[in-house]
């Protein structure tokens, strides 16, 4: 009777891990291998102190894609295009983008400008990486019609170069994109319309066009296939103001011409690494999100 008793709890205990751990597998590999960027200006405390054991903690956490906010001189945070990508690669890190830029050039220095983006670019391209993307524009961008041409005609020209080597080239937007209107029209819709769609490309952040007044699917559905790379972005870390929809964009992601997505966190509750840690697990968690 004891033997019989034994057995039974024995089979019972199995299959109850059986049916336990096989829920978990289940459901873990889609939350764990939701390929999630994350915009390392997010850490960059962090990363000017100590960036391989940075790059390291966020690799444990879970994320797959980086994007550096460290280019300069040739170098990845003091480290050479081969240094950091094997560091990223070690981390189980793809580094595949990258904010850096330089503002409009006048005519006096465009070819030294165009020099620049020539050791930019190959040191992107010694990285592996496919995706530059200019975070921002000087006041020449916003004061003008002809500031907004001379920066549409630079950006044309530096996706030329760019496409040459096997790289994007994209704008990175803030609010100001928005709010800034001349003749009727956005300085964002200024630039979709005067931009080659084979040579620029651009992200979108998902904040900024809210903190600017407009939807973010509308301009999906009025310029499909522009919006390459998103900045997923909240007041905080992700979730944290309660006010962000990232469903809906999510929604139409296909329309949008999204590729990947990238975690921002430019304010926080927490430490840096923490914020980072909580909007990583916003979206592992998120059905929405693939």
């Amino acid at each position: 009777m004891r033997t019989s008793t034994n057995f039974h709890s024995i089979v019972l205990v199995a299959f109850l891990a059986i049916f336990v751990f096989g829920n978990l597998s289940a459901k873990t590999p889609t939350a764990k291998h939701k390929q999630i960027g994350i915009q390392l200006w997010s850490v960059r405390d962090d990363m000017q102190k100590d960036p391989v054991g940075t790059i390291e903690k966020l690799g444990k956490m879970g994320y797959k894609l980086v994007e550096a906010a460290g280019y300069s001189d040739g170098k990845f945070y003091g480290m050479t295009p081969a240094e950091f990508k094997a560091l990223c690669n070690k981390n189980g890190l793809n580094f595949f983008s990258s904010h850096t830029g330089h503002p409009v050039p006048t005519k006096e220095n465009w070819d030294e400008t165009m020099k620049w983006w020539d050791t930019c670019i190959a040191a992107h391209k010694a990285a592996g990486v496919k995706y530059i993307v200019q975070p921002s524009m000087d006041k020449v961008g916003y004061e003008s019609i002809e500031g907004i041409q001379r920066y549409c005609d630079y950006f044309n020209a530096v996706g030329e170069k760019c496409n040459k080597n096997g790289i994007r080239f994209g704008y990175h937007n803030h609010n100001a994109e928005f709010t800034t209107v001349h003749n009727g029209q956005t300085v964002y819709d200024y630039m979709l319309t005067h931009t080659d769609p084979k040579k620029v490309m651009f992200q979108l952040d998902l904040y900024w066009i809210a903190q600017g007044g407009k939807n973010a699917v509308d301009y999906f559905n009025k310029y499909p296939k522009r919006f390459e790379l998103w900045h997923i972005k909240d007041e905080k870390e992700l979730g944290a103001s309660g006010t962000m929809d990232f469903k809906t964009p999510f929604a139409n992601a296909a329309k949008a011409g999204m590729k990947n997505y990238i975690v921002e966190v430019e304010r926080y509750d927490f430490e840096p690494l923490v914020s980072v840690q909580r909007s990583l697990e916003f979206l592992q968690n998120a059905d929405y999100v693939k």
